[in-house]
């Protein structure tokens, strides 16, 4: 009862529209913000993370998600930065294979070694929606559906880190 009661604050929100800072406590509060949150993107989604949180993005309603917008708009844009390649392949596997076919659409790159101890984790929904972790080890952060100006400065940050990452060879696909 007390798990359905804290999702009842998320039911309203809408991408772009809702600008309230909801904390967050909880691995499944993390999760069902990042789930709605991707559900209703339409065009980008930026993700900066240690090792892909299998415990966000290797489960079904996130994989279906990103899915579903791959689809829905072939133009979309799906980054992950990731500074554990290597945990991220072996424990988000169908991530990692989803975004091996989708390569237009979904990209993984390692951030360059000038920012292996930035420690926190974010994603930011069509450059409006944010979801922010200060520590990427734990679960406890915000969601603000509509935050226009926090959004940019993390998408800001996330330019910079993209354009000195590379691609990793963990997440090339091996042709054998």
């Amino acid at each position: 009862m007390e798990h359905e009661e804290n999702f009842q604050r998320f039911v309203k929100l809408r991408l772009g529209v809702s600008d309230i800072e909801i904390e967050l406590s909880t691995r499944a509060e993390t999760a069902h913000a990042t789930n709605l949150m991707t559900i209703q993107t339409q065009h980008s989604l930026d993700i900066f993370s240690r090792n892909l949180d299998p415990f966000l993005y290797e489960q079904t309603p996130f994989i279906a998600a990103l899915s579903q917008l791959c689809l829905r708009n072939r133009k979309a844009r799906i980054r992950f930065l990731v500074q554990q390649p290597a945990d991220a392949v072996r424990q988000c596997q169908r991530l990692v294979e989803l975004a091996r076919k989708l390569s237009s659409s979904i990209e993984l790159r390692q951030p360059h070694a000038d920012y292996r101890h930035h420690n926190e984790a974010f994603l930011i929904a069509d450059r409006c929606g944010l979801i922010h972790r200060p520590f990427s080890d734990r679960f406890e952060g915000t969601a603000n559906f509509n935050a226009p100006i926090p959004a940019q400065r993390r998408t800001d940050f996330f330019t910079e880190v993209w354009e000195r990452s590379a691609v990793n060879p963990e997440f090339r696909r091996l042709y054998l």
